[in-house]
């Protein structure tokens, strides 16, 4: 990663890209901007959310969030990480050993950025827009924060 990723957005991040696998049988993004303010996720699809697929997919991140599912990482090989996981994006010279980080028991992905301990801590999750060009779905989206006491 190039800048510093916010921890809160990149684990929301995560499960907004499992939730789209297991609404609609997508993959993960394969391009996104993850910002502090606002973020994107790109996805091959083949239309656009309806309405009621938004507020359905708003609605799965907002469970996994408020679930407080903890966060943790585990170290692989890179042999056994390419039986199970997608490496295409991984540089070549990325060692012998993969960094995957878990979101309790609803999501697993190599990772190398930074991410909350437990889902709890990302706020609450809000699509902001969504549009589709060219088999191209992006999804737009904010987190409004925890108030800290």
């Amino acid at each position: 990663m190039k800048k510093q990723v916010d921890p809160s957005m990149h684990s929301a991040e995560h499960i907004l890209n499992q939730a789209m696998g297991r609404l609609f049988n997508c993959d993960r993004c394969f391009s996104a901007h993850i910002e502090r303010k606002k973020s994107k996720c790109d996805y091959r699809f083949n239309r656009p959310l309806t309405d009621e697929e938004t507020n359905s997919l708003e609605k799965e991140v907002n469970g996994v969030i408020e679930a407080n599912l903890p966060v943790s990482e585990q170290f692989i090989s890179i042999d056994s990480a390419r039986k199970v996981y997608n490496l295409s994006r991984l540089p070549d010279d990325a060692g012998d050993q993969i960094r995957i980080v878990t979101v309790g028991d609803y999501d697993d992905c190599p990772c190398i950025g930074p991410h909350v301990s437990s889902t709890g801590e990302i706020g609450a999750f809000r699509i902001t827009s969504s549009g589709y060009e060219n088999s191209v779905l992006r999804i737009r989206f904010k987190l409004k924060r925890r108030e800290i006491r």
